[in-house]
């Protein structure tokens, strides 16, 4: 797959989005989610509060905001995660994946279907699919 595919690609962003989502209060610590990001092999949990999700917590996020700030592993996810949720449609192209990643400089989205999220598409999702 050259570059050139990926951009006019048919593959849509359900296609390669991973399906399991996991979500936490905005109250849980810091550390329970380092530890469930590491049981996981994860590297973001979504933080939900009322049925619906707020933010996510990425392994960015415990660099630059709890190691660069000295923050106590107690901190509640409330207190270091990104909000508003990023998210982009499970049927909109990869390349629209892509170029809203750039655009916000993230490299996590949640995907979202009528307004539910549904999975989560990451730029590792994307440069395993060009590579193929």
């Amino acid at each position: 797959m050259s570059p050139d595919d990926f951009n006019s690609s048919s593959i849509k962003v359900k296609d390669i989005m991973s399906k399991t989502l996991i979500s936490v209060n905005p109250g849980t610590t810091a550390l329970q989610v380092a530890k469930m990001m590491q049981q996981g092999g994860i590297g973001a949990v979504l933080v939900k509060e009322n049925n619906n999700h707020v933010g996510i917590v990425t392994d960015r996020d415990f660099a630059t905001k709890i190691a660069a700030n000295n923050l106590p592993f107690e901190t509640s996810v409330d207190k270091i995660m990104s909000s508003p949720l990023v998210s982009i449609n499970y049927d909109e192209p990869i390349s629209a994946a892509a170029e809203r990643m750039t655009s916000k400089k993230i490299r996590k989205l949640a995907v979202s279907d009528n307004g539910n999220i549904v999975g989560i598409i990451t730029s590792t999702d994307l440069v395993n699919q060009l590579a193929k």
